[in-house]
C-alpha cells in the first residue's frame, strides 16, 4: 500500500499528523535531501513539500520531475506561500495540454 509523507519545519506541517500522514520534521538542507531521496525509495506516492524547503532543493526534485512516483507537491510553509506550488502547477498544465491555457 503506497504512503503520503509531509516534509517542513515543524510548525508548518505538525497539523498533517493529525490525518494520519507521516511527517517528516527538517529544517536544514542536507536533511532534507537525505530524507527526500529515503522517502522517493519506500513505498511513498505522495510527498507534501514546504515550499521554502524546495527553494533549497530545486536539483534533487528535478530528479523526480518526470518519475511516476513519487509526486512531489508544495505547500505553503508557515510563512506564507512563495507561488512555488502554482508555478509548478501552471508547468504540468503546460507539459499535459501542449499550451499555456492561462
Amino acid at each position: 500500500m503506497y504512503k503520503i509523507a509531509v516534509m517542513g519545519d515543524r510548525d508548518s506541517v505538525l497539523g498533517f499528523k493529525a490525518l494520519g500522514l507521516d511527517v517528516y520534521f527538517v529544517e536544514d538542507t542536507d536533511t532534507a535531501r537525505r530524507t527526500l531521496h529515503h522517502l522517493a525509495g519506500e513505498n511513498y506516492a505522495v510527498i507534501y513539500m514546504t515550499e521554502q524547503l524546495a527553494q533549497h532543493l530545486t536539483g534533487e526534485i528535478a530528479r523526480y520531475k518526470d518519475a511516476v512516483m513519487p509526486a512531489i507537491i508544495f505547500i505553503p510553509g508557515k510563512s506564507g506561500s512563495l507561488g512555488l506550488g502554482e508555478a509548478g502547477l501552471k508547468s504540468a498544465v503546460e507539459r499535459a495540454v501542449g499550451a499555456d491555457i492561462s
